[in-house]
């Protein structure tokens, strides 16, 4: 099936003006001011957008597809995610990967949830092992999980935390150089990506990593690094170093607001790359509140629908939209090893394409060049959803 789309105000993430964009399949085939000729064409379906404006689809690097919690008990556990609750915020591609509970949690659920949503119509990844180390795998190897189990790209791991087995710096090193001989080996990232806690280690087992191993800085993603002022200063220091960092959005109405508030600010330290930062959900992962003592007083759960509300605001703030829009799409795309592929608007990229009104509200979503929501009405959900 053809697709042709007219008069879009497209964002690459970078503005090129109005285009028409020709989709054939799951891939984009054409971006031009004009593209003619195909009216009344058998097996063509034309859609005028009326200078909405079309952006990559977004990319969550960090989301809990089989669901988070149980610090409260087996009753906290929270619910699986559903297909269109990532597709009416705009999300086509997502990391799927698990958190505290590594337990009743099992890296062969989250396997088959991460396949069962690509079939469904998204594109997810996974990571091996949980907050824990050593890790746990399928097959007793995170480059043997990696390299031969899809879609697996990396392995999951918590730093400076109370709830983390506390790995040293040559634990990490291990872990690491594990993961990226299994990139190598698989075509795959070879990601590490590491739960920050608010620990007094803060990132210092990663800076151990960097002075004393040859892994490369692009193999470590440190995530939730807007959670303390003296980790955002660490973020700010391994992005100079060539690494990269991801920030979490906030899980409320309020907290979305000073997340990015504070996400802002961090992008505009001196000598700060904006392009080596990624933002992520965090989506139905827990959200535990703890006491000096660590006792959990409460408990919430993260949605993926304030990645979205955070982009509004920093525009709002003064952040150029396209700059914005990187967070999401090409920053996690190159991390992901999918430059040209995913994050972007491009002849020969994947049609992920989130297409907005002129107050940048969400309103149709493309995946993989299936409509999957319409002027705001839903079009593709999960198998089992109402």
């Amino acid at each position: 099936m053809i697709k042709l789309l007219k008069n879009a105000n497209v964002y690459t993430p970078s503005p090129i003006g109005k285009k028409d964009i020709l989709i054939e399949g799951e891939k984009i085939l054409r971006i031009a001011d004009h593209i003619d000729g195909y009216e009344n064409l058998p097996d063509v379906e034309i859609y005028d957008l009326n200078g909405k404006t079309v952006v990559p689809g977004y990319i969550d690097m960090h989301v809990h597809i089989t669901g988070g919690g149980g610090e409260q008990g087996p009753a906290s556990r929270v619910p699986e995610s559903s297909l269109s609750v990532f597709f009416k915020n705009g999300i086509t591609t997502a990391v799927g990967l698990l958190g505290t509970d590594g337990i009743t949690r099992s890296v062969e659920n989250l396997v088959a949830k991460a396949r069962a949503l690509t079939e469904e119509g998204m594109t997810v990844y996974a990571l091996t092992s949980a907050y824990g180390y050593p890790p746990t795998t399928i097959t007793g190897s995170v480059e043997k999980d990696i390299v031969m189990i899809p879609p697996m790209i990396g392995v999951k791991v918590a730093v400076s935390d109370h709830r983390s087995s506390n790995p040293s710096g040559d634990d990490l090193i291990a872990l690491a150089t594990a993961a990226r001989r299994a990139g190598l080996l698989s075509g795959t990232p070879g990601l590490v990506t590491m739960h920050m806690g608010s620990g007094k280690g803060r990132l210092d087992p990663v800076f151990y990593v960097l002075d004393h191993s040859d892994v490369p800085a692009k193999n470590l993603l440190p995530t939730h690094m807007l959670r303390t002022p003296e980790l955002m200063d660490a973020g700010v220091e391994l992005v100079k170093r060539g690494g990269y960092i991801d920030c979490t959005a906030g899980s409320d109405d309020q907290e979305v607001e000073n997340q990015a508030v504070k996400l802002f600010d961090l992008l505009h330290r001196d000598g700060m790359n904006m392009d080596h930062v990624t933002m992520s959900s965090d989506a139905f992962g827990s959200q535990p509140r703890f006491n000096a003592e660590g006792e959990c007083v409460g408990l919430t759960y993260a949605s993926p629908k304030y990645l979205h509300k955070t982009i509004q605001i920093l525009v709002r703030m003064g952040m150029p939209f396209e700059q914005a829009l990187k967070l999401l799409t090409t920053t996690p795309a190159v991390l992901l090893g999918k430059e040209g592929q995913k994050g972007c608007v491009a002849a020969g990229a994947d049609a992920d394409l989130l297409i907005l009104d002129e107050n940048l509200e969400i309103t149709s979503l493309l995946a993989k060049g299936k409509v999957a929501l319409w002027e705001k009405e839903l079009r593709m959900k999960g198998r089992f959803e109402e």
